[in-house]
C-alpha cells in the first residue's frame, strides 16, 4: 500500500504544481507581459487542470465583487489536492 500512496502522492505534486503554473500564466496573461510561448504554455495547464476544475466550477460559481470575479473552484480544488497529497504521502 505504501507504493500506491507515494505515486499517488506524486501525481498530484504533479497536479499541484501545475495548477501553480496555471495561476501564475493566467496572471501574466491578464497583466499582458510574457513571451510568444504564453499562450501554447496556458493552452497546456487548461489541458491538464480543466477537467478537474470543470465539474467543480458548475457547483460553485464564481463570486462577483463589483468588476472582478473570485474562483472559487480553483481555490477548493488546491486545498483538496494539497490535503489528498499529505493524505497519500502517509499510507
Amino acid at each position: 500500500m505504501s507504493l500506491i500512496g507515494t505515486l499517488l502522492g506524486y501525481v498530484l505534486t504533479l497536479f499541484i504544481v501545475l495548477l501553480i503554473v496555471r495561476l501564475v500564466l493566467d496572471w501574466a496573461g491578464v497583466l499582458r507581459v510574457g513571451p510568444p510561448w504564453l499562450g501554447r504554455a496556458r493552452t497546456l495547464t487548461y489541458a491538464g487542470t480543466e477537467p478537474v476544475l470543470a465539474p467543480v466550477r458548475r457547483v460553485l460559481r464564481p463570486v462577483r465583487a463589483g468588476g472582478i470575479s473570485f474562483d472559487l473552484a480553483f481555490t477548493v480544488v488546491f486545498i483538496v489536492a494539497v490535503i489528498l497529497r499529505s493524505v497519500a504521502f502517509s499510507l
